[in-house]
């Protein structure tokens, strides 16, 4: 008898607790989270320590420095820094520079190791110093993809602070506060600057430097136009968005469309590669004679060639811009 009570008494609490949790866990969360909302709303600078006040910009230093200043004379070295503010990634030209020669140097003695050829080292430099620029590249472009998917939510949002009486820049804070990276990372890049002192112009023109997308060049072209001539900025940015979301409705479509064209890229490119490997199995003394013969050398080199250009040019055929 005793054991069941205290099993009835142990399912009890379990089913009241798990009612409890289930009704009432869902507000406390909610409470704490608009408590630390409102604790960093009603943060003065009062409450900051004094070594953190300052009205300067801060820029941030690679591991050389002097290699920072002198790239940013040239025009190499902003179209790499320009590269990495469009990449959203937290580094510095002087810091590419060093993962650059670090992955030569690796790729290098690791082609030297495995292949056992003269141009192997030369190779192995050459993929090590384009590495981290690929990867830059492949972060832009997947950063500028999400941006892009997030953007029209933006405009709602500014449309709505709009038209709830909020002053442009109020707005902008608002969708830097409310909306994830990147789309809120880059409004409260362009908040910040034109709260340092930046005319709105500028800062929105170097929004649309740092986010080469042609629906923030209609944003920051329609906002400069507006505040010259007037007029309904809400109605504007609304349009706008309803412009975007189409526009992305539509390159989804043509990206349907154009499935076949680019899965027949993909396996004309993948078939030399897995005959290669196939015919190594079966017929391994042709393939080690292509290897070791130099017109055999020159037609795998003549191969790749020919494989990059019609790669590219059936990617060139399916593109198409909306």
């Amino acid at each position: 008898m005793v054991l069941a009570i205290l099993v009835f008494l142990l399912v009890a609490g379990a089913v009241g607790g798990g009612y409890v949790a289930v009704a009432h866990l869902p507000q406390i969360l909610e409470g704490r989270r608009l408590e630390k909302r409102l604790r960093e709303v009603s943060l003065t600078a009062v409450d900051a320590p004094a070594g953190d006040a300052t009205v300067v910009m801060a820029h941030a230093e690679g591991p050389v420095p002097i290699f920072d200043r002198a790239m940013a004379a040239t025009k190499a070295g902003d179209s790499l820094t320009r590269l990495i503010a469009q990449s959203g990634v937290k580094t510095t030209a002087s810091a590419v520079l060093v993962m650059s020669i670090a992955a030569a140097a690796l790729a290098a003695l690791c082609l030297t190791v495995t292949v056992r050829q003269p141009w192997a080292p030369l190779v192995g430099g050459l993929i090590g110093l384009a590495a981290p620029y690929a990867w830059l590249l492949r972060r832009r472009s997947t950063r500028l993809a999400k941006f892009e998917e997030q953007f029209p939510e933006g405009l709602d949002l500014m449309s709505r602070a709009i038209r709830a009486g909020h002053a442009f820049q109020t707005a902008l804070g608002m969708v830097a506060d409310e909306l994830p990276a990147p789309v809120g990372q880059e409004f409260r890049t362009t908040f910040e600057r034109q709260n340092f002192g930046l005319p709105i112009r500028d800062a929105m023109n170097e929004m649309a430097d740092r986010v080469p997308i042609l629906d923030v060049r209609f944003f920051v072209t329609a906002v400069a136009i507006q505040r010259e001539t007037g007029g309904n900025l809400a109605e504007i940015l609304d349009n706008l968005a309803h412009v975007v979301r189409e526009r992305f409705k539509i390159r989804r479509q043509v990206r349907v469309h154009t499935a076949h064209g680019r899965f027949t890229g993909y396996v004309l490119l993948a078939l030399p590669a897995a005959l290669a490997v196939a015919l190594s199995f079966i017929a391994p003394e042709q393939m080690t004679l292509l290897f070791r013969d130099p017109m055999g050398r020159m037609m795998l080199g003549g191969a790749i060639v020919l494989q990059i250009i019609g790669f590219i040019w059936i990617r060139q055929v399916i593109r198409i811009e909306v």
